[in-house]
């Protein structure tokens, strides 16, 4: 595989989930936050119930937005976006249990304090 290959296969992998959070902005989800709770006991392990990382290789993904969370998702599901995890996890998911752990992790609150010392 030549560099420029190498560069363009990486400039996809970005613009593709991008264009797709430009492109669903604007759709409202029907996630439901109460089942996607119930379904987030799968994640606690590495996001944590609270989606605050538990792992040093995990996102914090609380608070994040909805559309984001859905496009991500999907993007593990279909094998776009690589992760050991995920790539075990996504599969099982259907669009609705896609749309409902979105729906709750962007739900929770989050609040930014200040820096000790500051």
């Amino acid at each position: 595989m030549t560099a420029f290959s190498r560069t363009a296969r990486f400039v996809v992998q970005l613009l593709v989930p991008a264009c797709l959070l430009v492109a669903t902005s604007g759709v409202s989800h029907a996630g439901d936050v109460k089942a996607g709770r119930a379904k987030a006991m799968m994640c606690q392990g590495c996001h944590g119930l609270d989606g605050l990382s538990k792992t040093s290789d995990a996102p914090n993904i609380a608070g994040q937005l909805e559309p984001y969370l859905v496009t991500q998702l999907q993007a593990f599901k279909s094998g776009l976006r690589k992760n050991d995890a995920m790539s075990v996890v996504a599969p099982s998911l259907s669009d609705k249990d896609i749309e409902n752990l979105a729906a709750y992790f962007a739900a929770i609150e989050i609040s930014v304090g200040k820096l000790p010392g500051q």
